[in-house]
C-alpha cells in the first residue's frame, strides 16, 4: 500500500509559521466513498509543547499591536479565504461530507465573516469608569489579553467553528495553540497557508493535528494555555473540566442540545415546513442547533405529519459534490452506525419511523457505494422517556409528538438534560414571548431558524455548556479585566 499512500494528501502540523512534519500520521476517510484520502498527524505532548512556545515567544509583540493593526490582518486573512472560496468550499465537502451547496453558502462565507466581524468589533468595545467625588476617587477598568489561547474544535463544520474561536482570540491579542477534529482538519491546514501572506505573524497562530485524547489532552493539560474554548460533546466537557481545574484555567464549552421545535396550530405551515426541514436535516443533521424533538398542537398534528414526510421524502440523498443533492454523507461509519442504532431502538420501542432508515430504499451512485449514507428520517409516536428524545442523536432524524396545551408543551420541551435552542411556531405575539421567556434555552427562534447576529450571545443552559461567546461575550471571555483606582 505504500504506492497507493503516495496519491493521499499529507498533512503538518503548522508551529512558529512553519509546516513541520509529525513522527506518526492517523487516516482520514472521505466518509462519501468511505476510502482513506488523507493523512493527518498524530500530535502529542511533543508537538503542542512546541507549539505552546512559539505562540508564548509571539505574545508580547502581538499583544502589544493596536487593534487597529490587528484588525487589518484579520481583513486581509478573510480577503484571501474568500479569494479562494471555491477551493475551500470543495476541500470542506470532500473531508466532511457535506453537500458543495451547504459549503459553499454556509460554511465558507461564515468562515470569512467570522474574521470581518472580529476585525471590525475589535475597534469598538469601550471601557467603563465610574467617579467618587465624595473620596476624591476616579475607578476604570481595563482589558488585556490573556495569553496563550487553547482552541478545540469539532468535525460538523470545521473551518466555520474554528475561525469562530480563533478570530476573537487573535483580535484581542492572544495567540493561539488551535486543534481542528482529526476527522476534518484539511481546511484548517488550507488556512495556515495564507497566515504569512495576511501578515500574521509566525507563531500567533498555531495548529496541531491530532487525536483529542493526545493532543487534545496535552493542550488542555498545559500549564502555559491559561484559556480553552472548546465545541463539541458534553462528556469529553467533563473530561476538560477535570484536567484544567488543577491550573484553575478559564473555560468556555459549547456541547451541543436536544432541540425543541413547538409548532402551535396557529402556525403558518407553508413556512414551517420547510424551515422545519431544514433545522432538521440541514447538514445531514450534524448542527448542534437542530431540531430533533418537535411537538405539533393536536389540532394540526396529522396534517402536519402528512405534509412533512412528504416533504422530507423529497430530499436527496447522494455525492456531496453534486450541487442538486441535500444530505450528503455522515462523517464516519462509526457514527452513522449509532445514528442508526436509535433509529432500532425507537421502533423496538414500539414506535413508528414513517420515512428513511429501513423504510424507504436508499438509491447510491456508482463511486458512492460504500459512503456513510442515511435518508432523512421521520419518527412518530415516540415516548418522551426514550433515549431517542432524551439523548442528542447528531444525525437526519428527528421525532414527532403531539401535545395539548402550552403549559404542557413547556415543560415536555425543558425536560432534557441539554438547554441549547429552541424554535416556536406561532403567530400570537404574546404566546411566543411567554413560550420565549420560560423555555430553558441559550437561544429561541420564532417563525425562523439559525438566524444569527453574531454580536448576540451564543451558548446554552444546562448540560449544553458554560458561558456565552458573541461580539461582548467573546471580547470579554478573550480579555482579562483589571480595575484601576486613582485618589486625587
Amino acid at each position: 500500500t505504500m504506492a497507493h499512500s503516495k496519491a493521499l494528501l499529507v498533512l503538518e502540523n503548522f508551529i512558529a509559521g512553519k509546516f513541520v512534519p509529525c513522527s506518526s500520521y492517523i487516516d482520514s476517510y472521505n466518509p462519501s466513498t468511505g476510502d482513506v484520502y488523507c493523512r493527518v498527524p498524530d500530535s502529542g505532548k511533543e508537538e503542542v509543547e512546541a507549539a505552546v512556545k512559539a505562540a508564548k515567544a509571539a505574545f508580547p509583540v502581538w499583544s502589544s499591536k493596536s487593534p487597529l493593526e490587528r484588525s487589518q490582518i484579520l481583513n486581509k486573512l478573510a480577503d484571501l479565504i474568500e479569494h479562494d472560496l471555491e477551493a475551500f468550499a470543495q476541500a470542506e465537502s470532500k473531508d466532511q461530507g457535506k453537500t458543495i451547496t451547504f459549503a459553499r453558502t454556509v460554511d465558507i462565507p461564515r468562515a470569512v465573516y467570522n474574521f470581518r466581524f472580529f476585525a471590525s468589533s475589535i475597534l469598538h468595545h469601550t471601557t467603563e469608569c465610574t467617579e467618587m467625588a465624595t473620596v476624591g476617587c476616579v475607578h476604570y477598568t481595563s482589558r488585556a489579553p490573556v495569553g496563550v489561547a487553547g482552541l478545540i474544535s469539532p468535525w460538523n463544520l470545521p473551518l466555520y467553528l474554528l475561525t469562530w474561536k480563533i478570530a476573537p482570540a487573535i483580535a484581542c491579542g492572544n495567540t493561539v495553540v488551535a486543534k481542528p477534529s482529526e476527522m476534518t482538519s484539511v481546511t484548517a491546514w488550507m488556512m495556515c497557508k495564507l497566515l504569512e501572506k495576511a501578515g500574521v505573524p509566525h507563531g500567533v497562530v498555531n495548529v496541531v493535528f491530532g487525536t483529542g485524547a493526545k493532543a487534545g489532552e496535552a493542550l488542555v493539560c498545559h500549564p502555559d494555555v491559561p484559556l480553552i474554548s472548546f465545541t463539541g460533546s458534553t462528556l469529553t466537557a467533563q473530561h476538560i473540566t477535570e484536567k484544567s481545574a488543577p491550573h484553575c484555567k478559564r473555560l468556555s464549552l459549547e456541547l451541543g442540545g436536544k432541540n425543541p421545535a413547538i409548532i402551535f396550530d396557529d402556525a403558518d405551515l407553508t413556512q414551517c415546513i420547510p424551515t422545519t426541514l431544514r433545522s432538521s436535516f440541514a447538514n445531514q443533521g450534524e448542527i448542534c442547533l437542530c431540531t430533533s424533538r418537535i411537538f405539533v398542537q393536536r389540532g394540526i398534528y396529522s396534517e402536519f405529519l402528512k405534509r412533512f414526510v412528504a416533504e422530507a421524502k423529497k430530499w436527496k440523498v447522494g455525492n456531496p459534490s453534486d450541487p442538486t443533492v441535500d444530505v450528503g454523507a455522515l462523517i464516519s461509519k462509526e457514527h452513522l452506525e449509532k445514528v442508526r442504532s436509535y433509529v432500532k431502538k425507537a421502533q423496538a420501542e414500539g414506535a413508528r419511523v414513517l420515512c428513511g432508515e429501513g423504510v424507504d430504499s436508499l438509491a447510491l451512485p456508482t463511486g458512492n457505494q460504500k459512503g456513510y449514507f442515511m435518508l432523512p428520517t421521520v419518527i412518530a409516536e415516540v415516548k418522551d422517556e426514550s433515549c431517542c428524545m432524551q439523548e442528542e442523536i447528531f444525525g437526519p432524524v428527528t421525532c414527532v409528538v403531539a401535545f395539548d396545551t402550552e403549559e404542557e408543551v413547556i415543560e415536555r420541551a425543558n425536560s432534557v438534560k441539554y438547554g441549547l435552542a429552541a424554535t416556536v411556531w406561532s403567530s400570537n405575539v404574546g404566546r411566543v414571548h411567554r413560550v420565549a421567556r420560560r423555555l430553558q434555552s441559550g437561544l429561541v427562534w420564532t417563525n425562523c431558524w439559525l438566524i444569527r447576529d453574531l454580536n448576540l450571545p451564543f451558548g446554552g443552559m444546562k448540560a449544553s455548556g458554560i458561558g456565552r461567546e458573541g461580539g461582548k461575550d467573546s471580547y470579554e471571555f478573550f480579555t482579562e479585566v483589571k480595575t484601576i483606582t486613582i485618589k486625587h
